[in-house]
């Protein structure tokens, strides 16, 4: 049985969550960071030195953090073709879209985007820098968007680790208040991405706990 230290409305939680459903894994999820705390116990230190989610331990395995390096774990450890192939090329492909997703996509929608609109007060939210946040996003959105519009997922017509990584971002860029403009193979994308099963329940996950007062 995999163990998953990490609260539920967390996306870096989410993204690992997601992987395991998708590959059919059983697995027990404790709660832990902000208020329900654990992460700064000299015990999860001990796992995980940075004191963040999520922190996995399969089976007689040594502690695993970092939800990108996980999901490869478990890409390489339970999955096959297409999910991911085999070959090292097709490997590439793959992961270079589950890279793209995480260092140029999401750390340009979760702090300065998704961060400032919902984990910041209203009366301390700069909306100009919001919108400039969110037209450079977009824009990195548009390489996606032309990619997806020949292809049914992010590297071709079958589902792949690499789709995890990006589309677990989607829910919450589809769900706050921002300007959403000239992306319609994203959107179709995202309406398929709500007809699986794993996402509805790991990614479409209330946020509410995360709002900051105005």
């Amino acid at each position: 049985m995999i163990k998953v230290w990490g609260r539920k409305t967390s996306s870096n939680v989410q993204v690992v969550l997601w992987c395991l459903a998708e590959l059919g894994l059983e697995f027990d999820r404790v709660d832990a960071g902000i208020h329900y705390g654990v992460v700064n116990t000299p015990e999860y230190l001990a796992m995980n030195p940075n004191a963040t989610v999520p922190t996995i331990i399969d089976g007689d395995n040594p502690p695993m953090w970092e939800s990108a390096a996980i999901n490869r774990y478990l890409a390489r450890q339970y999955a096959s073709a297409p999910f991911w192939p085999a070959d090292p090329v097709e490997q590439a492909h793959v992961d270079q879209w589950a890279e793209w997703a995480k260092l140029n996509f999401g750390l340009n929608f979760s702090v300065p985007v998704f961060w400032k609109v919902v984990r910041t007060a209203k009366s301390k939210q700069d909306p100009e820098a919001i919108a400039s946040a969110v037209v450079k996003l977009n824009g990195i959105a548009q390489i996606a968007d032309r990619q997806l519009a020949s292809h049914q997922y992010l590297t071709g017509n079958n589902f792949t680790v690499a789709d995890v990584m990006f589309g677990h971002l989607l829910y919450r860029y589809y769900t706050i208040d921002i300007e959403r403009t000239g992306l319609p193979n994203i959107a179709r994308y995202y309406e398929d991405l709500q007809t699986r099963p794993a996402y509805r329940e790991h990614v479409m996950v209330n946020y509410d706990e995360l709002r900051a007062g105005d």
